[in-house]
């Protein structure tokens, strides 16, 4: 399939259990549960059951797992240039992992680039450890069932060090204005076989697709909300999925050419929702069906 970047985008039978396959049983079980309850209730009482459903599974995220190995491997020596990724300046200076993540994206002088949290650690990676891009962004998402990539896992461990953090994405630079611009046409922009958009989706009140609600990101609270749960463990697939992975499931539903990813336009995209969530509170990593 065809990639898409920004210009491109806008005019420019089970006999036993292995631990994994029982956890993913029992959530499978409990959002059985779940379901039968919510079919029984008012529909306008849909979301608020899914959503008690979500915070069940909260405790014992296993995102946290995954977490656990993103720390390991964010303190690595590792690379031609033996170095950690403790030297990585997210932008609030070398080493400061807390609160980093919700002040992305935004611009770094040292790419002249609006970068989001996947973006700066590939570049930290190649410029600080000296590994290849190409082998780094080669596998960035894992599949279903499977062990999370060292993408995925770095991604957890930073995330959950902004955990109750408010959102607080900048628009100071005229390149972080820049990257909200193209990221509203973005969000606007009909397209594909179906003449879809983000906002034939997301700018409309009391959506659903079977029983996912789909927020209206046009308004600030649903913004904040939804913004704040990504990237999260996605219990249907045994994984987690970041905000890149996030991005490229939306263009692959809206049935657009396959998003490459760290892409100018999932960049700016992810920008615009950001800066649009400021105010919010982080609630990564969240937990979803």
């Amino acid at each position: 399939m065809k990639t898409i970047a920004t210009k491109a985008a806008i005019g420019q039978s089970v006999v036993a259990f292995s631990p994994h396959s029982a956890l993913k049983f029992a959530l499978f079980a409990l959002g059985l549960g779940v379901a039968a309850m919510v079919s029984a209730q008012p529909k306008d009482s849909t979301e608020a059951e899914i959503e008690k459903y979500r915070q069940m599974l909260q405790d014992g995220n296993p995102a946290e797992l995954v977490s656990l190995k993103g720390e390991g491997l964010w303190k690595k020596k590792q690379g031609p240039k033996q170095a950690s990724l403790e030297l990585c300046d997210l932008g609030l200076g070398p080493g400061v992992v807390k609160g980093a993540n919700a002040q992305l994206p935004r611009y770094f002088a040292d790419g002249d680039a609006v970068m989001d949290l996947e973006t700066r650690i590939v570049h930290c990676m190649v410029t600080i450890q000296g590994l290849d891009r190409n082998k780094v962004t080669a596998r960035p998402y894992s599949g279903a069932g499977q062990s999370a990539t060292d993408m995925e896992a770095l991604v957890a461990y930073v995330v959950e060090e902004s955990r109750g953090m408010k959102i607080n994405v900048p628009q100071q630079h005229a390149k972080e204005r820049e990257a909200f611009a193209r990221g509203e046409k973005i969000f606007y922009f009909r397209g594909g076989p179906y003449d879809f958009s983000c906002a034939s989706c997301h700018a409309v009140d009391n959506q659903r697709i079977r029983l996912q609600g789909l927020p209206n990101l046009t308004k600030t609270e649903p913004a904040q909300k939804a913004f704040a749960s990504w990237p999260a463990y996605r219990v249907s697939q045994g994984a987690l999925r970041t905000m890149q992975w996030r991005i490229y499931d939306c263009f692959r539903q809206q049935r657009f050419p396959e998003l490459k990813y760290l892409s100018p336009a999932s960049v700016d995209l992810i920008t615009y929702l950001g800066a649009r969530a400021n105010g919010g509170v982080m609630e990564t990593p969240a937990i979803k069906r």
